[in-house]
C-alpha cells in the first residue's frame, strides 16, 4: 500500500515539476521586459484585439450553448445521441482543420458569398477571428453545460411549474442558479481557450500585422522574424492571463452549487 501511494505521488510531483519548469522558462525570461513591451504599439494592439475577440466569441458561445445544452439535457429529441455527437465534431478536429473548413465555407460557397453581399466578411477580418474562436470552442461549452444541467433534478423544475412558473421562468429561477458554478467554470475555460486560439484563426483570418494580430498570431509573427523579446513578452502575457483564469476557475468551478432563488 505504501509503495503504491509513493509511486502515485512521485508521478504526480514529477509531472508538476515538468510543467512548472517548461512554463517557468518562458515566464522568467519574459517577465523582466514585460512593462517595456506593453509600451510597444504592436503588442498593445495584439492585447486589445485578443481581449475584444475572446470576450465577444465567448458571449456568442454562451448565447448558443445554453439553449443547445438545455435541449440535449431535457428534451427527448429524435436521435439525441447522434445530435450530441455531431455537435462535438469541432472538439475532435485539429484547429487547423477547423480553420480550413471555415475558410472554404466562407470563401468559396454560395452561403459565404451571400454573407459577403450583405456586409459580413469573415476571411482575413476581425469577424473571422471571432468566428474561428466561436467554432472551435462552442462544442466544449455545450458539453460542460449539458453535464451541469443533467446534474440538476428535473423534478425541481416541475415543482416550480406547478407553482405558476413558465418553463423559461422555471429555468431562470431554479436551474440556472444551481448550475451557476458550472456555468462560470465553462465560461472561464471557453474564454481562455478563445484567447489562445491560433490554428483556426490563422487559417480564416490570416496573420496580418495591426489587423488580425492577436497574441498567438503575434507570437507566430515575432518567431518568424526572430524578434525574441517581443515573442517572450507576448507569451508571458498569455501565461499571466492563463494563471489568472486558472485561479478563477479553481475558485468558482470547485464550489458547491448555488442555492435556488425564491420562486
Amino acid at each position: 500500500m505504501k509503495l503504491f501511494k509513493l509511486g502515485n505521488l512521485v508521478v504526480t510531483y514529477l509531472l508538476l515539476f515538468f510543467i512548472l519548469a517548461v512554463v517557468g522558462t518562458v515566464f522568467v525570461r519574459g517577465l523582466p521586459g514585460l512593462y517595456r513591451a506593453l509600451k510597444v504599439p504592436e503588442i498593445v494592439f495584439a492585447v486589445k484585439l485578443s481581449l475584444y475577440t475572446s470576450f465577444v466569441s465567448t458571449a456568442l458561445c454562451l448565447l448558443v450553448a445554453l439553449p443547445a445544452a438545455y435541449a440535449l439535457a431535457r428534451y427527448r429529441l429524435p436521435g439525441r445521441g447522434a445530435v450530441a455527437s455531431l455537435l462535438r465534431i469541432p472538439l475532435s478536429l485539429p484547429p487547423l482543420v477547423s480553420g480550413v473548413c471555415l475558410l472554404l465555407f466562407f470563401g468559396t460557397t454560395a452561403c459565404g458569398e451571400a454573407l459577403e453581399r450583405i456586409g459580413l466578411h469573415f476571411v482575413f477580418t476581425v469577424p473571422g477571428i471571432i468566428m474561428a474562436q466561436f467554432f472551435v470552442n462552442v462544442s466544449g461549452l455545450i458539453t460542460v453545460l449539458k453535464g451541469a444541467i443533467e446534474a440538476v433534478d428535473v423534478r425541481l423544475e416541475y415543482v416550480a411549474r406547478t407553482l405558476g412558473c413558465s418553463p423559461g421562468r422555471a429555468f431562470t429561477r431554479v436551474t440556472l442558479p444551481l448550475i451557476k458554478n458550472g456555468l462560470l467554470a465553462g465560461l472561464i475555460l471557453t474564454w481562455s481557450k478563445a484567447l489562445g486560439e491560433f490554428g483556426a484563426v490563422l487559417m480564416l483570418a490570416g496573420a496580418i500585422r495591426f489587423k488580425t494580430e492577436t497574441l498567438p498570431v503575434s507570437i507566430y509573427l515575432h518567431m518568424s522574424t526572430g524578434d525574441l523579446d517581443a515573442l517572450m513578452a507576448s507569451a508571458t502575457i498569455l501565461i499571466l492571463i492563463s494563471l489568472i483564469s486558472l485561479a478563477a476557475l479553481e475558485r468558482k468551478g470547485a464550489g458547491l452549487p448555488g442555492r435556488v432563488s425564491g420562486l
